[in-house]
């Protein structure tokens, strides 16, 4: 198949500029603007690179993705996972490889995006989506402690340590931070049901920062901004640099794809205040979301910035307040862009508890308790693996919670195969013939792999008290290359033993795997392989009556040897 762009690159369908859109992607956009905003200058620092590059990555990835992505609603930025994974770069090589490595790793995630890798996002258990969502959902709840507490916490450390240690040492203006996350969260959950128009967050921010001003409370604020974006400046490239990053690289762009497909995937199912996903704004292409995180991630770097991926709770944040089209993506990066020279400020008086009470209202509203109750309640299994991914999405690392979350769903799902892989020793079909005890028919189901096969071949060997065994393989599903090996074990086993084996009924998709692995070898002849039962049976039948004849006849000459 011979590669094409077509539906990689943007169309006319990505522009719906019709007024009621407009106003919802423009208000949309406004309010994760200035949400980004302290998240781009903190992500920045916290990766050890400092403020500018977290809004460079805020202004220039967010365009890039929210153009070429595969999503209307996802936003594009620095994130608090890149940051963790960003920083062990920065000590072992500097702040200046972080350009380099944005533009390698937005090249892998291009290319993958390019190659139609997208796709596999799909092949993610629903219990391990559930649980990820779970997971980065508390997270985000967690960071937002310290400042509801009125406590300053550096971004990077474990969300759940540095939550505990900010309300032991809970500052003394507690009661202010409290109160305006409380605000916050009151005029989130009840403004919409009497003024749905409105952009409830937006409204929640501004009363808490008036008040706050008006009383000059003792609150942490956003502070001072830069005033102004650095000149684009391409990366030095040096080769030993480039050897040396290509393995870091490797790693960002393992987890700016996980995070951007996990995060479109998740928005495409978040209700909307209406109770229910918009289908025609949520649908995502995840190749072409690689495509433009890719892309992203290279402009980015070409511009002194980090390496981007969609941020979940800033597409949370876009999807609460009624994102419909790129638009509002594009307008948050305006936003951030216009505040760096216009509005600095004006911004940096808004204090961190109020922001704190919009992306801990965000993140509960992340979270359908109706998805993680059906799973829980589904099976053992599934509730095990959602359990383990939010865990460990918590307490160690997006990516390894996503691994170790789709290893745990792959062992239950072999086991429950293996489980469902059996077999049966069945009654010989039609009238009874002499010599029928002699014949023992085994239908197996399901499927012969690695997981099955030692058992299904131990338990045959271990029943069978037969001159004949016919092995009916016409119901198994699935042959993988272990099964095979395990048939032809069996096969050798049971000729070397003196019993006469037959197959019948290897579906054509087994038959050249059948021979390549020997089983066909292990057969006494050649026509022991049958297409039907009747013949199978027929031939055992005739081979147990000969088996018989030759046993009398050696048994008549031993009677008259002996006298």
């Amino acid at each position: 198949m011979s590669w094409s762009p077509r539906g990689l690159l943007p169309s006319r369908a990505d522009v719906d500029l019709r007024p009621r859109t407009v106003r919802a992607d423009l208000i949309a956009g406004v309010t994760v603007g200035i949400v980004a905003l302290p998240l781009a200058l903190a992500f920045g620092a916290s990766a050890g690179v400092g403020p500018a590059p977290g809004l460079i990555t805020a202004v220039v990835a967010g365009i890039v993705a929210a153009v070429f992505g595969g999503s209307r609603v996802q936003v594009s930025g620095p994130t608090g996972a890149m940051a963790v994974v960003l920083a062990p770069i920065v000590a072992t090589h500097g702040p200046s490889a972080v350009p380099l490595v944005a533009i390698l790793a937005g090249a892998i995630v291009l290319l993958a995006g390019a190659t139609r890798l997208g796709r596999v996002v799909t092949f993610i258990p629903w219990p391990v989506v559930e649980g990820f969502t779970l997971g980065i959902a508390t997270i985000i709840f967690l960071q937002q402690v310290p400042a509801a507490v009125g406590v300053h916490a550096s971004v990077g450390g474990n969300p759940l340590v540095v939550a505990i240690d900010a309300v032991v040492h809970a500052g003394a203006s507690l009661w202010w931070a409290l109160g305006s996350v409380a605000v916050v969260a009151v005029v989130m959950l009840v403004l919409p049901r009497f003024a749905p128009g409105l952009p409830a967050s937006l409204v929640a921010v501004v009363l808490v920062t008036t008040v706050a001003q008006l009383a000059d409370a003792p609150l942490a604020r956003i502070g001072a901004l830069p005033d102004s974006l650095p000149l684009p400046l391409l990366p030095t490239v040096d080769l030993g640099l480039l050897r040396a990053l290509l393995g870091p690289a490797v790693a960002v762009a393992a987890l700016a794809a996980i995070e951007s497909l996990l995060s479109a995937r998740v928005a495409a199912a978040m209700p909307t205040s209406g109770g229910a996903p918009d289908d025609d704004a949520r649908r995502y292409d995840p190749d072409r979301e690689l495509v433009g995180q890719g892309l992203a991630s290279i402009a980015s770097g070409a511009f002194g910035g980090m390496p981007a991926t969609g941020a979940i709770a800033r597409t949370a944040v876009n999807v609460r307040a009624g994102a419909q089209t790129r638009l509002a993506a594009l307008t948050h990066s305006v936003v951030i862009l216009g505040v760096i020279y216009l509005a600095t400020g004006a911004v940096s008086a808004i204090p961190l508890a109020a922001l704190a009470g919009v992306l801990m209202v965000t993140a509960t509203r992340m979270v359908s308790v109706a998805a993680v109750r059906a799973v829980m309640m589904s099976t053992r299994a599934d509730a095990l693996v959602l359990v383990v991914t939010a865990v460990i999405t918590i307490a160690v690392d997006l990516i390894e919670a996503v691994q170790i979350g789709l290893l745990v769903a792959a062992f239950f799902t072999l086991r429950s195969v293996s489980r469902a892989t059996s077999v049966h020793r069945e009654p010989l079909p039609g009238p009874a013939h002499p010599g029928d005890e002699h014949i023992a028919l085994y239908r197996l189901d399901g499927a012969m792999f690695f997981g099955a096969a030692d058992r299904i071949g131990a338990q045959i060997r271990a029943s069978t008290d037969a001159l004949v065994v016919v092995l009916r393989l016409s119901q198994l599903r699935l042959v993988d290359a272990t099964g095979a090996h395990a048939l032809a074990e069996l096969v050798a086993a049971l000729e070397l033993a003196g019993v006469t084996v037959l197959v019948k009924g290897v579906q054509p998709q087994h038959l050249q795997l059948l021979t390549r692995v020997g089983v066909l070898d292990e057969l006494r002849h050649e026509e022991h392989l049958f297409d039907d039962l009747a013949p199978a049976l027929e031939h055992a039948r005739s081979h147990v009556a000969r088996s018989t004849a030759a046993r009398i006849a050696d048994g008549a000459q031993s009677q008259r040897a002996a006298s």
